[in-house]
């Protein structure tokens, strides 16, 4: 009975679509009706992931801060436990799965820090690949031995097993101060004139890295970028960290997938902390409504160059973990195609929500890496990741356009206790005079 309610209640709708738009008949009706068929098994899978998500989030607000906690890190040992256990039923077979962890924990950085310009400040940024493009080439000319700045020195401006470490808050605070030159000016434009120079600007850092072949060693790229060359031994000379460790258990995918779970965890922590301060406020407060809170005496643009520039910080800490990991940076890495696809996992995931971006992030890794080398007749359908993404936005757009797990602007704005309370306030009808 239900489903021929749902059948008829489709087609009304289907006849309404078509009253209003005439030209929708004939063979474009054929063919809209069959994307609308393709579409429906994307719509049904993204509303059962939807529920879950909605269901874990709502147990989880009703926790207190120490189950949180303690579920947090029996989770994180979870994670960790990941490369090491391989489950059967999400390994990838045709690549290295430490090494597609290590890709997915490197992407959530980058997830992360995008989600504070988009999702919690609400500036489209369509230019992040230039910061995480600056943070790795800013550890590619301090560490490689192609790079000018590295060869100013007799031994290397920085060399030796802590080389990389030293680098990486040196990546951070220049990617921060690029942010902040970038933001300066900039944001006092909104909207899709923002968007646009954002996205002039992650190609203008691309187009400097493959021109400035002096300084960059332009299209060839740097190699030789140092990594932390840690915990060295009699089958492991270069370390733990080292392409060479390719091979067993713990190879270098695995140990770079622990490292960036520990940096995912301090980043989460530092911009939790954010959220819940005055600053997280503003930052709300800007997203819905900036003409609002501009009157309602919150300083916006401050907030917003905030916002900007620690993103750009965590941009420049995710290039810089690109780069120790590779060992090679070349501007081909930096298109505006991977751009667009960091604002995938944010979209994805849900804007303004931490954990949810990091769920984005994982899909956009591992659905590719897991679907590659699956044959469908002489086709890989690893070719078609773009194809998938394409459907997958197109499909959430329509049915659930907040993302798998949005933020709760109520939380954010409010505070744990205040929403929690609100929550469970019974509602009390006026008495009728």
């Amino acid at each position: 009975m239900t489903n021929d309610h749902d059948d008829n209640d489709a087609g009304r709708r289907w006849r309404a679509l078509e009253a209003r738009a005439p030209w929708l008949t004939g063979p474009l009706s054929s063919i809209a009706r069959f994307i609308a068929l393709i579409w429906r098994p994307f719509a049904v899978v993204g509303g059962f992931f939807a529920t879950i998500g909605d269901r874990i989030r709502t147990w989880w607000d009703a926790q207190s801060r120490p189950a949180q906690w303690g579920v947090g890190l029996v989770g994180f040992v979870l994670l960790a436990l990941l490369p090491v256990i391989k489950p059967p039923i999400i390994t990838t077979t045709a690549t290295d799965f430490g090494a597609t962890l290590a890709q997915f924990a490197m992407v959530a950085l980058i997830a992360i820090g995008l989600n504070v310009v988009v999702g919690q400040a609400g500036m489209l940024d369509l230019g992040y690949v230039g910061f995480y493009a600056v943070g790795a080439y800013v550890v590619a000319l301090l560490t490689s031995p192609a790079s000018p700045v590295w060869n100013s020195a007799d031994h290397g401006v920085f060399s030796g097993p802590w080389a990389w470490f030293a680098c990486v808050p040196l990546a951070i605070v220049i990617t921060g101060l690029t942010g902040l030159l970038l933001g300066t000016p900039t944001l006092r434009v909104r909207g899709d004139y923002l968007a646009i120079v954002t996205l002039g600007f992650g190609e203008i850092v691309r187009l400097l890295a493959d021109n400035l072949s002096d300084v960059t060693n332009g299209p060839a790229g740097l190699q030789g970028v140092l990594f932390p060359d840690v915990w060295r031994s009699d089958s492991q000379p270069d370390g733990v960290f080292g392409q060479s460790n390719n091979s067993g258990v713990l190879s270098y995918g695995v140990w770079w997938y622990w490292l960036g779970l520990v940096l995912v965890v301090i980043v989460l922590l530092v911009i939790g902390n954010l959220e819940r301060s005055r600053v997280g406020r503003s930052w709300v407060a800007i997203r819905e409504d900036e003409d609002a809170a501009e009157i309602m005496g919150v300083p916006t643009f401050k907030y917003k160059l905030w916002a900007f520039v620690i993103g750009a910080g965590i941009g420049g800490l995710s290039g810089a973990v690109y780069a120790g990991q590779v060992q090679y940076v070349d501007p081909k890495a930096f298109t505006v195609i991977n751009s667009m696809l960091f604002l995938c996992a944010v979209v994805l995931g849900g804007q303004g929500n931490k954990l949810g971006v990091i769920v984005g992030a994982f899909i956009i890794v591992y659905l590719p890496a897991r679907v590659q080398g699956v044959q469908v007749g002489d086709q890989s359908l690893g070719d078609y990741k773009y194809l998938f993404f394409g459907l997958a936005l197109v499909t959430l757009m329509i049915f659930r356009p907040q993302g798998l797990m949005p933020a709760r602007a109520r939380l954010i704005a409010f505070g744990r206790k205040v929403y929690s309370s609100a929550d469970r306030q019974p509602v009390v009808e006026e008495s009728k005079a």
